[in-house]
């Protein structure tokens, strides 16, 4: 990140409930074989 000019960054989690979408299609494939888990937070980036 460093090398990127990056000020600030954060470390998520990146465990089995992760997920992330791309203009609504999920781009992260589930780890578990019965696809998606619920998740209880997110955090959404908008332009």
């Amino acid at each position: 990140m460093d090398a990127l000019g990056t000020e600030e960054a954060v470390n998520l989690d990146g465990g089995g409930s992760t997920g992330m979408t791309l203009d609504r299609r999920l781009v992260t494939r589930p780890s578990d074989a019965t696809g998606e888990r619920p998740i209880g937070d997110a955090v959404v980036l908008l332009p």
